[in-house]
C-alpha cells in the first residue's frame, strides 16, 4: 500500500475516532493521536508494516470498558473484534486484519497478552509511552480526579510501608503500574524513550515527596529568617 493510500485510510480512521468522542478522562481522541504519532516514529525506526501498525494504533481503544468493570481485562480483545468489523465493513485489505486484531488485543497491560509480531510490539510500546512522562502524569491524575479518588493516602502517600492500591488513591498508580512499564517495553526505541519518561516521573515523585513531607522548605537559614519575620521563631 503506497503512502497516498495510507493517508486516505488515516483520514477515515481519524473520522471514526472524532465521531466516537472521549471515552474517559485519559482515553480521548488526543490520546489516540499521540499513540498514533508514537507508533509512526517507532514503526519507522523498526521498519514495521504501516498497513498493520496504523489501523491498530488508531483503533486500539475503539471499545472502552470502565476501570471498575469486571470486564476491564477483556477490553482490548473486544476492541480487536470491533476494529476488524469496522475495517472489514470499509473494505480494508483482508490480509492485514489478523495482524491488526492481534496488535490491538496485545496492547493492553491488564490483558496480559504477549505481542508476537513486530507490529504488535510497536503498538504496545506506543500506547505505554503515553502513560509515561509529563502526559502520563497528567492522564493519571485526570482520571483519578474523574473517579473521585483522593490524590494520596495521608498516612503513607508513597506506599513506603503498604501495598499500592490504585483503586483507592491516584498516587498509588505510579508504583502499581506506571513505574513498571519501562521494563515491559518491546523495542529498542521504545525502551530508550520509556527510560527518559520514567526518569521524569521519578523526578516528579521526588519533588512531590519533598513538598508533602517538608512543604518544600529545604533552606534552614531562609526558614529561620521567615519564622523570625512572622514572630514565631522558638514557638
Amino acid at each position: 500500500m503506497d503512502s497516498s493510500e495510507l493517508n486516505r485510510w488515516q483520514a477515515v480512521f481519524a473520522g471514526w475516532i472524532d465521531e466516537a468522542g472521549a471515552g474517559d478522562a485519559a482515553h480521548d481522541p488526543a490520546h489516540v493521536r499521540r499513540v498514533v504519532a508514537n507508533a509512526v516514529r517507532l514503526g519507522q525506526t523498526e521498519a514495521a508494516a504501516a498497513e498493520v501498525v496504523l489501523p491498530a494504533a488508531w483503533l486500539h481503544d475503539c471499545v472502552l470498558v470502565p476501570k471498575s468493570s469486571p470486564e476491564r481485562k477483556r477490553a482490548s480483545q473486544l476492541a480487536a473484534v470491533e476494529a476488524v468489523r469496522k475495517l472489514r465493513g470499509a473494505d480494508y485489505p483482508a490480509e492485514f486484519l489478523p495482524g491488526i486484531a492481534h496488535a490491538i488485543a496485545a496492547h493492553s497491560f491488564s490483558a496480559g497478552i504477549a505481542p508476537e509480531t513486530l507490529e504488535a510490539k510497536i503498538v504496545q510500546d506506543a500506547d505505554r509511552l503515553d502513560a509515561l512522562g509529563a502526559i502520563g502524569i497528567a492522564r493519571c491524575l485526570a482520571l483519578g480526579g474523574a473517579m473521585n479518588r483522593p490524590l494520596y493516602a495521608e498516612t503513607d502517600p508513597f506506599c513506603d510501608n503498604r501495598p499500592a492500591d490504585d483503586g483507592r488513591f491516584s498516587l498509588d498508580h505510579f508504583p502499581a503500574k506506571l513505574l513498571r512499564l519501562e521494563s515491559t517495553m518491546q523495542t529498542a526505541a521504545g525502551r530508550h524513550e520509556a527510560h527518559r519518561r520514567t526518569e521524569f516521573i521519578r523526578g516528579y515523585l521526588a519533588e512531590l515527596r519533598l513538598e508533602i513531607e517538608t512543604g518544600g522548605i529545604n533552606e534552614p537559614r531562609s526558614t529561620r529568617k521567615f519564622m523570625k519575620l512572622i514572630g514565631t521563631e522558638g514557638v
